[in-house]
């Protein structure tokens, strides 16, 4: 069978975005359940609500349509020379981010980077006082969601993935993504914070750099209330009318006009 260039891009990407999801060996349910057996152990509250199902080995959790989106929207910007870099501000295992940089690589993309955002050590504990919508946020307490920066290094190196292209902003975005150049460009924009006030931080200080004919990723919009309340809160301060389209139960993009 012949196959031309977008025919092997098309079948490298699918392979990463199903490499990603640990879709091809799959996750192991014994490790799952442990995991969840060891979440309500730490977090007593959980027997109420449940614990959270996180994957043991994948490099994502945001599931195959939001990986898709993603992959969509990252190449809808090359297609349509919407300038810039590509940021996600909470990053996890490095997944999304991995394909970000797979996405490039695929089209053989040299002068774009791929910022890698995130403490490395979790999520910070709510300031209740300042952010009262975040006041019951326990997140902070998974050390699940504590991966370093070392660990996300490999995941890239894993893929064959790491290089100059990708840069690692290391902190809570309050203080670092100020820091950023003030002539940054981004084409893509994935908030994946949580919380109101890393939602907050992030748009405040990423959506003016946001090229027109961007995009805008928030990746807990439907599923927590907090993260949505940051999202309204900061589009009506600004004036700001935006179509808001949805990705799954959770995620939600919209384009920057």
């Amino acid at each position: 069978m012949n196959m031309d260039a977008a025919d092997s891009r098309s079948l490298y990407l699918d392979l990463l975005e199903q490499s990603l999801q640990n879709a091809i060996h799959g996750e192991s349910q014994v490790e799952m359940k442990m995991q969840m057996w060891l979440q309500r152990l730490r977090h007593p509250y959980l027997t109420r609500r449940g614990a959270f199902p996180w994957p043991t080995r994948a490099h994502s959790m945001i599931g195959p349509q939001r990986l898709r989106n993603l992959r969509d929207l990252v190449e809808q910007t090359l297609k349509n020379n919407i300038s810039g870099d590509y940021i996600e501000t909470g990053v996890w295992r490095g997944g999304a981010c991995i394909l970000m940089r797979g996405v490039l690589a695929a089209y053989g993309i040299t002068d774009r980077k791929v910022i890698v955002s995130d403490s490395f050590e979790g999520l910070p504990r709510p300031d209740a006082e300042k952010y009262p919508a975040d006041k019951r946020d326990r997140l902070f307490a998974f050390e699940e969601l504590a991966v370093s920066v070392e660990k996300v290094r490999k995941n890239f190196e894993a893929y064959n993935l790491l290089d100059d292209q990708v840069v690692f902003l290391k902190g809570f975005f309050k203080d670092t993504l100020p820091t950023l150049p003030s002539d940054s460009r981004f084409a893509l924009i994935r908030l994946d914070g949580d919380m109101y006030e890393s939602t907050m931080d992030a748009l405040t200080a990423l959506y003016d750099k946001l090229s027109s004919g961007g995009y805008a990723i928030i990746d807990d919009y439907g599923g927590l209330k907090n993260c949505k309340q940051a999202v309204h809160d900061y589009l009506d301060q600004r004036g700001l009318k935006v179509e808001i389209h949805k990705i799954d139960d959770s995620g939600v993009w919209w384009q920057k006009p």
